[in-house]
């Protein structure tokens, strides 16, 4: 491992991969929320996080085809091949843990990407996409109608509000 490698790893430990994403140049506007060991790549400058989207943990996003390599050294054509791709996830939207974002992609508003999801093609407003490759199943407004009509009839939303902690264990565990 090459020392550079092991200064950038040692870097994003204290500052976390948010803070030396900006710091690179990637744009995040307010309000975003970013969990955990989200891998933002070795381009975060082609990355825009419009207001208030959610990214949850070990989301990645993937700005560039390495898959030249296989290529580049074989055919001297093919030699200064590269391939970028800027990543764009609008406004209110959220992408579900252990997601793959791929180069180009936009993400439109108030969007949600499944756990799991592999996407490589734009995902257009208010759409739920999941799977690999990743594939609209509903609009954002008919899951909000499922997640609604799923809550428990005896559900308490105030006490939820008060403790969410002592309200969800309670709840859940005396079953």
């Amino acid at each position: 491992m090459k020392l550079i490698t092991i200064i950038k790893r040692i870097k994003e430990k204290c500052k976390g991969s948010l803070t030396c994403a900006k710091e690179n140049g990637m744009i995040v506007e307010s309000g975003v929320t970013v969990m955990g060991g989200v891998n933002f790549g070795s381009e975060p400058y082609l990355i825009h996080l419009k207001e208030n989207c959610r990214i949850s943990f070990d989301v990645a996003f993937i700005t560039h085809d390495g898959g030249t390599w296989a290529f580049r050294n074989t055919w001297p054509e093919y030699k200064p091949m590269v391939k970028y791709g800027k990543i764009v996830v609008g406004e209110s939207s959220f992408i579900g843990c252990r997601s793959i974002i791929m180069p180009g992609v936009t993400i439109g508003k108030n969007c949600v990407i499944g756990a799991g999801s592999i996407v490589t093609k734009d995902v257009p407003d208010e759409t739920v996409v999941c799977g690999t490759p990743a594939k609209a199943i509903c609009s954002t407004l008919d899951y909000a109608k499922k997640c609604f009509d799923a809550v428990p009839s005896d559900f308490d939303f105030e006490m939820y509000a008060r403790d969410k902690k002592k309200y969800l264990m309670e709840y859940y565990m005396n079953e």
